[in-house]
């Protein structure tokens, strides 16, 4: 009750100070957070990080004189051991400044701040706060989808990790699921990073063998045999359903030149297996990719 009182709060306060800000006005405000954001108490800490998230979403640009400073706040913040809700609101507010940032200066200065954002995910998976994990991931989605050039020199450490995550039997299935959700926007971001994950074809591979994987997650169901109407999502699994799709938009954003060759290597074993699910596999495999690998050079 606490905290969704104190986020109100923090959006309201950004919100105020966005709607008057042009007009010279709360000139007391950053000095105040930045002295909050400084404190040895962890909830002002944390205010003070959810609202400049906010801020950076609201008037990003009107910040950038600051951002020395904020990138000192948040490298602080992000390599600390403070509790995982002030580590969660550190990497919000990155993730949210870095989609403001319109240089390629400005994306180099806050380069080495990706490990620190990736170790708030990997410390929540360690501890078993697979909630928090979720938000993270959630915020990396939204940095490939918007600013994948800032995941560019550190992408093989970044996408070997997400790898991990998606194949991880022991976590939630909303947790895999968001972590190929951001392979698969990676590489959907054709405009802003034209073949990032083109460059890393081993990679390409073991996604394809995740989502393969997931396809066979799916139950028979006896009453299929006697069945007098069609049901065709009977004994499908939310695992299979994103595997369904994710292979889909995988051919459709990368092509058959890419595709064709990886699924040349994992659907003849497939194909040929006694388990009736591997051979269903491969088939429901083939027609997701169909569209996406018609052109092929």
């Amino acid at each position: 009750e606490i905290k969704g009182v104190m986020k109100k709060l923090c959006d309201t306060v950004a919100e105020l100070a966005a709607s008057i800000a042009e007009d010279g006005q709360w000139s007391e405000l950053l000095p105040f957070l930045f002295q909050c954001v400084s404190s040895d108490t962890t909830r002002w800490k944390e205010s003070a990080l959810m609202i400049f998230g906010q801020l950076a979403q609201y008037m990003g640009p009107q910040l950038h004189p600051h951002l020395p400073t904020l990138h000192a706040v948040f490298q602080q913040t992000l390599a600390s051991t403070m509790p995982g809700d002030v580590r969660l609101a550190a990497l919000r507010a990155t993730s949210n400044f870095v989609q403001t940032l319109e240089t390629p200066q400005d994306r180099e200065c806050f380069q080495d701040l990706l490990p620190g954002m990736m170790q708030t995910l990997t410390q929540a998976l360690d501890l078993h706060e697979e909630a928090t994990a979720q938000e993270a991931l959630e915020m990396f989605i939204e940095v490939a989808g918007t600013e994948p050039r800032f995941l560019r020199k550190q992408l093989v450490e970044v996408v070997s990790s997400m790898l991990q995550i998606a194949d991880a039997d022991g976590l939630e299935e909303a947790t895999r699921h968001l972590a190929v959700e951001f392979l698969i926007t990676l590489a959907e971001a054709r405009e802003r990073a034209p073949g990032m994950m083109r460059k890393l074809p081993h990679f390409i591979g073991k996604l394809f063998a995740v989502l393969l994987k997931m396809l066979l997650d799916v139950d028979d169901e006896p009453l299929w045999h006697s069945a007098e109407t069609e049901d065709e999502t009977a004994g499908e699994s939310s695992n299979y359903e994103v595997g369904q799709e994710c292979l889909d938009r995988l051919a459709n954003s990368l092509g058959g030149n890419t595709i064709l060759p990886v699924a040349s290597e994992l659907l003849p074993a497939y194909i040929a297996d006694q388990d009736w699910k591997k051979r269903h596999a491969a088939l429901i495999c083939l027609a997701q990719i169909a569209e996406g690998c018609a052109k092929v050079d």
